[in-house]
């Protein structure tokens, strides 16, 4: 009885903010990637930019995962600009690719008109879509020099609604293999890893933070304003981060 009163815990607002946020998180990217699924049925070039997970390359993921967290375990202080460098590319894209259908909403409630600005890489670009495409730029810049843990956490989530709209699983089996391996690999990596590396790999990678490239440029050009942009970002879900690096890199 008294271990069930210790799960009032769950009740306390920061608990149940985190609780509330997974939850909200899990069903909107539900409903993106089944919007994008519909979009790819009507456009042949968004399946291509897709991947549809095998078997072979499903089991590959916790062990590439693995490779990665590894790689930020050990040379941490040598790829953390680069992997500063590589979220802020990310979260460009799946902030766009977030909000594009939520614009495009707006677009028609209200009727505005939205001209073709250009073509880029045989594809149209309107002005819309070109506004928005700055706003995201603007967002991740503005996370780049303050660090806002708001920003942080809107960019990680952009990062998981992407990850799960542009991989797909063919089938529950595959599916299945995929979480039993996740669910292993998070285990190890969090409960066992100190038996194997001397530290908490997991815990170890997910709280350190990666030195700021905008600060380091900044400084060694002496800019105006260097006390105002943080010397280190933290790179929102390193994890997941790794995920769907590795998600991207495994061919179709």
């Amino acid at each position: 009885m008294e271990s069930l009163w210790k799960l009032l815990y769950l009740l306390e607002p920061a608990p149940m903010t985190l609780i509330v946020t997974a939850v909200a998180v899990t069903f909107g990217s539900a409903f993106r990637a089944l919007n994008h699924g519909k979009e790819m049925d009507r456009n042949r070039d968004l399946l291509e930019a897709s991947i549809t997970l095998d078997r072979s390359q499903a089991l590959m993921i916790p062990v590439m995962s693995s490779c990665s967290l590894l790689l930020l375990f050990y040379l941490f202080s040598s790829v953390s600009q680069l992997l500063t460098a590589f979220t802020a590319i990310a979260s460009v894209s799946s902030l766009f690719f977030w909000l594009s259908p939520h614009v495009a909403y707006l677009k028609s409630q209200f009727g505005l008109a939205d001209p073709f600005l250009s073509r880029c890489c045989s594809k149209s670009f309107t002005r819309i879509q070109g506004l928005l495409l700055l706003a995201c730029i603007f967002i991740v810049a503005t996370w780049l020099v303050s660090g806002h843990w708001i920003l942080n956490n809107l960019l990680g989530i952009s990062l998981c609604v992407a990850f799960v709209s542009h991989v797909r699983l063919p089938n529950i089996k595959i599916c299945a293999m995929l979480l039993v391996c996740l669910f292993v690999y998070d285990i190890f990596w969090v409960f066992f890893s100190e038996r194997f590396f001397g530290a908490n790999v997991m815990v170890s990678v997910a709280t350190k933070q990666a030195s700021n490239p905008v600060h380091t440029v900044a400084n060694s050009l002496s800019l105006p304003g260097l006390q105002f942009i943080t010397k280190k970002a933290r790179v929102a879900c390193k994890d997941r981060i790794s995920k769907e690096f590795v998600g991207w890199c495994i061919p179709c």
